[in-house]
């Protein structure tokens, strides 16, 4: 077997590699499609006896040590011990962070999709998150930001100042499907001028940690941060948010996971005096109104499918005018064909495996049993397309819905889903008497949808457009004529109402989110009395 060397992370504390309680191995993707016997096996070996030849396996690609409740209170009271000297820094050096991490990122691109693929991220997508990044510290974004983070004026003898200020520990929990674009979103809190604890998901934690130990923190330790702003531990997921909700130290906690979990946990917070930055789960719609660009707005449709639906900001429910219904619907059944399985190194897939497919048929029953029709798709695949029953793949599924007001009856309508399984809803004769009435009724679907990301919207119409930016207050993006899920400089890549955000959902800049206002007047000769009463 070829000699290589395999990463290696211990817990990263107070700006010190740290010894943790055993070590959890990362086997790469490729080998769970391949061999996944022998890479669980790998897997279950090193963790048993981590000095086993076994690390030497092509499969194997890194390690990250595990930490236990001592470690993940020390690392909390790392970020506490730095985060006053660090709020103290001047905020135009703590800025500089921001541009050199996006330059750090480009230099250090072929190694981050390399990390992100050996973890199944399909290469497209790695790219498309690596653009996530790349925008949200985009010259453009970072102008933004500082304009929000500090604003002088004068006025009758005072220079007044609106600022923002660090609310000063802020603790990450990034997701099992995406950690480290997610934790990413910690720069920002480290602009702000916060310390942070971030734990890497004890399943797949390598490029959280990567991202962590072997870019922020040298960038850090670049322009003189105190020791300890940031801190990085693998850790299981219930043991480390029970310890941050009770620990005095801990102000933020930054919650990434699936609704039910997350309001619950964010009554935990506020019970306990934190400030709960939820981003959830998203259940996205689609409108596409007569005279819209079809062949776009299927490509755009089609984003649904890429890494097989499990990504939450991917469309989920599509709702279209019905005199163009059947013509939307032949361009959606061409352009998912492009949609493939394969390995995720390869160049062409957007689909990942799907390991758990009993709901995606249990969700595609309920919906047939309710009138639904499937358009394509509906079984599980083989790597090279083939139908299979043991496929690890499940092909995209489209399914179209008539009538606009029973749509949510189904499951697969009225939540998101996770899964390659698309509903296209076309309402029907009775839904709308008149384009009016129709767009009228499109608004209000969007509007009552319990969940909040992202809306898109395919229209000629400059009235229909009109309506929709005026009237539509669901979501914390709306999208006209684009890309669903493409990011772009100065609009927000995260964040949403209801079920998305919970009570205090909104489009997440997580700068702003892990600070807080602040006034301030500095007067020149005032005299206090007249002050208040006049001259």
């Amino acid at each position: 077997m070829p000699e290589k060397e395999l990463r290696s992370y211990k817990l990263f504390i107070a700006g010190k590699d740290v010894e943790g309680d055993g070590w959890v191995y990362t086997v790469s993707a490729r080998s769970l499609l391949e061999d996944v016997f022998t890479s669980v096996s790998l897997k279950r070996e090193l963790e048993q006896n981590p000095d086993s030849d076994a690390a030497d396996h092509p499969y194997v690609v890194g390690r990250c040590a595990i930490a236990g409740d001592a470690s993940i209170d020390l690392a909390t009271e790392a970020a506490a011990a730095a985060a006053s000297a660090w709020a103290e820094v001047p905020l135009e050096r703590r800025m500089r962070l921001g541009s050199m991490f996006r330059e750090e990122l480009i230099r250090r691109e072929d190694e981050f999709l390399d990390i992100l693929t050996s973890e199944a991220h399909p290469l497209r997508l790695a790219r498309w998150e690596l653009s996530c990044m790349k925008q949200i510290y985009s010259e453009e974004s970072l102008y933004w930001y500082r304009q929000r983070m500090h604003t002088e004026f004068e006025h009758e003898g005072r220079r007044l100042i609106v600022r923002r200020q660090p609310d000063g520990v802020v603790a990450f929990n990034p997701p099992q499907n995406a950690p480290a674009p997610s934790a990413a979103l910690a720069v920002l809190a480290l602009m702000a001028g916060n310390a942070v604890v971030m734990r890497a998901p004890r399943s797949i934690p390598l490029s959280t940690m990567w991202l962590m130990r072997d870019v922020v923190g040298p960038l850090l330790e670049e322009i003189d941060a105190p020791a300890g702003v940031l801190n990085a531990v693998c850790s299981n997921p219930k043991q480390t948010l029970d310890r941050w909700v009770a620990s005095p130290m801990v102000n933020d906690i930054f919650y990434i996971g699936g609704s039910e979990e997350g309001l619950r946990f964010q009554e935990q917070c506020v019970a306990n005096g934190k400030k709960p930055i939820l981003e959830l789960a998203g259940n996205d719609t689609i409108v596409i109104w007569k005279g819209a660009d079809l062949k776009k707005a299927a490509e755009a449709i089609c984003e649904s499918f890429y890494g097989s639906g499990q990504i939450c900001m991917v469309p989920n429910c599509v709702v279209v005018h019905p005199e163009i219904a059947e013509e939307l619907i032949a361009e959606v059944r061409e352009r998912v064909k492009l949609v493939r399985p394969g390995y995720p190194e390869d160049e062409d897939v957007l689909l990942s495996p799907v390991r758990r497919s009993e709901r995606f048929f249990a969700l595609l029953r309920q919906s047939l049993d309710h009138g639904g029709e499937i358009i394509t798709g509906g079984q599980r695949t083989e790597l090279d397309g083939t139908p299979s029953e043991t496929g690890v793949f499940l092909q995209p599924t489209v399914v179209r819905v008539d009538g606009l007001a029973g749509a949510r009856q189904h499951e697969i309508v009225r939540s998101e889903t996770f899964f390659p399984l698309l509903p296209i809803v076309v309402p029907e004769a009775a839904d709308g008497a008149d384009d009016d009435t129709l767009l009228n009724s499109f608004i209000d679907f969007v509007n009552s949808n319990e969940y909040g990301l992202r809306n898109s919207l395919w229209a000629k119409s400059a009235r229909v457009m009109n309506a929709f930016v005026q009237r539509v207050v669901n979501g914390g993006l709306l999208k006209i004529n684009d890309s669903h899920i493409g990011f772009l400089p100065y609009l927000p890549s995260h964040g949403g109402t209801g079920l998305t955000g919970g009570v205090y959902g909104e489009a997440n800049y997580p700068i702003l989110k892990t600070s807080h206002v602040q006034g301030v007047s500095i007067a020149h000769d005032v005299s206090p009395h007249e002050a208040v009463f006049g001259p």
